[in-house]
């Protein structure tokens, strides 16, 4: 270590530790996005055997199809709604966790459960939740007389959209919450102190306090979950695969169905379809840290 300086190491030294991260990132990110760039350029056979160059016309195939807007709508709606609603409710959530009261404990581990859980089952069951025949919804609506028969929240085009929205943000809120908690612990009580001191009520304290101290982690969760609802295929697909078409899907089954799922059956529109969703979730992602930045330094 002599000759380096204090705190640093030789440059060897540090690709060894850090090698193993740049492999899994070299493996998992860095060569998928390379092969599906190549795969958008080329054509392909119903088996996956490459018959040529296709140059710029998967790209075109993909922004001249019939359901490019249906899907594109779909896609702000999903994400929109379930990250606005996550981060509403997960702020009230975080904001009870915090308090004292008996079993805080167990309901701190409880919460975690739909972000431990696989998202595949956890889609699953709620197809089984939101059964026409058999759903313990329907059963509960209706013993209830909320409703005079039951809702077919999964065939029905006007509850197709909210019932999915339901299940992403009950899967996304255990995470964001956590986020929202930390966030809190973290602002010192010698403000709040001050605060009430100064004769600041509880809806001011949490407007100029809370909230503006919050707004880190509030930046870190929108972003993470813009990503990660843009990408939640396991929801939108299992709940949605009996729907015929691209009617209820986004852009990341989009994408799928095009590949294995639709008449066309091309690998390569697939891959450039893909590309556009990488390029779609960049592009709003950075326009939200445009946006929110300035607030960030107020």
């Amino acid at each position: 270590m002599r000759g380096h300086g204090r705190g640093h190491a030789p440059a060897r030294v540090a690709l060894v530790w850090l090698g193993p991260a740049l492999l899994l990132i070299v493996g998992v990110v860095i060569f998928p996005a390379i092969e599906l760039v190549r795969a958008s350029f080329n054509e392909y056979s119903i088996t996956g055997l490459r018959r040529g160059a296709a140059g710029w016309r998967n790209y075109a195939n993909v922004l001249h199809h019939p359901d490019l807007v249906t899907v594109l709508t779909n896609t702000a709606v999903w994400v929109v709604s379930v990250v606005l609603l996550t981060v509403l409710i997960s702020l009230a959530v975080a904001q009870f966790l915090s308090k004292e009261f008996f079993g805080r404990r167990l309901v701190r581990w409880a919460i975690i459960v739909p972000w431990a859980a696989s998202l595949v089952i956890t889609a699953r069951l709620f197809t089984l939740i939101y059964d026409y025949n058999y759903g313990i919804l329907n059963s509960f609506l209706v013993r209830l007389h909320i409703v005079d028969q039951p809702i077919d929240f999964l065939g029905d085009d006007r509850w197709t959209m909210p019932s999915m929205v339901a299940v992403g943000v009950f899967v996304s809120i255990p995470f964001t919450a956590y986020v929202f908690l930390a966030g809190l612990s973290a602002i010192p009580d010698d403000v709040y102190e001050a605060a009430r001191i100064d004769g600041a009520r509880p809806w001011q304290i949490y407007t100029r306090i809370t909230l503006p101290l919050l707004r880190p982690a509030i930046l870190v969760a929108t972003v993470l979950n813009l990503i990660y609802v843009f990408n939640s295929f396991p929801i939108v697909y299992t709940l949605n695969e009996r729907n015929p078409g691209f009617i209820h899907d986004t852009t990341i089954t989009f994408a799928y169905k095009l590949a294995f799922k639709s008449a066309e059956k091309d690998v390569g529109m697939s891959a450039a379809a893909g590309v556009f969703n990488v390029l779609l979730i960049l592009v709003v992602v950075l326009l939200y840290l445009r946006v929110a930045k300035p607030q960030k330094e107020i």
